[in-house]
């Protein structure tokens, strides 16, 4: 009798995981966790850990591809400008993930409280004044200080990723987050060479 019971509520999580896919479009990993909701109306599968990183990670991103994209009018060197092309092509589908897990948790998409004046607290963000100065640079002087500030960035991002390898709760979350250090250890490798060299 356990064991049909415990087969029937297996495949009652199967099929809400199988039904809940449509409504996360774009999500590479709609049928794994976070399939039911709790009482408390939040997706399981996933803990505050989970949301804090999606959170801190969606404006974090945002800024490496506000700076991706100061690239192609500032810089002539052909490894920046491809560089910069695959950041905001590995980044801006990684904000949309995990925006819509922010949504299927129930959670802002914002961490209460944070402001563009709170950012550069977090680890790798540029200050208004980094920017400001990034902005105004242009040629070899602009390629020197968006790799020494593009590192410093990823830096950031590859510790707020471990963070959520030894706290988070969601194995979507976790697998991303281990993405995020695989890719960017190995870009800011390749942007340190890239400095040594010019």
């Amino acid at each position: 009798m356990k064991k049909s019971l415990i087969g029937i509520v297996a495949f009652a999580a199967v099929a809400l995981t199988a039904c809940s896919g449509n409504d996360m479009a774009g999500m590479d990993h709609s049928t794994t966790t976070a399939p039911a909701a709790t009482s408390a109306g939040q997706a399981a599968g996933h803990n505050t850990d989970d949301v804090t990183f999606a959170q801190g990670m969606v404006p974090h991103h945002q800024q490496a591809l506000d700076m991706a994209k100061l690239v192609p009018s500032r810089s002539t060197n052909a490894k920046v400008l491809d560089l910069a092309k695959r950041i905001e092509g590995a980044q801006d589908p990684e904000i949309q993930k995990m925006n819509e897990w922010l949504k299927a948790w129930g959670a802002p998409t914002s961490m209460p409280g944070m402001d563009h004046s709170s950012m550069p607290g977090m680890a790798g963000m540029m200050s208004a004044e980094e920017m400001a100065k990034l902005q105004q640079a242009k040629g070899a002087e602009f390629d020197k200080v968006w790799l020494e500030m593009m590192i410093k960035h990823h830096e950031g991002a590859v510790e707020m990723a471990k963070i959520e390898l030894q706290k988070g709760g969601s194995s979507d979350a976790k697998k991303l987050a281990q993405d995020i250090v695989d890719a960017q250890q190995k870009e800011i490798t390749e942007m340190q060479g890239m400095l040594k060299s010019s």
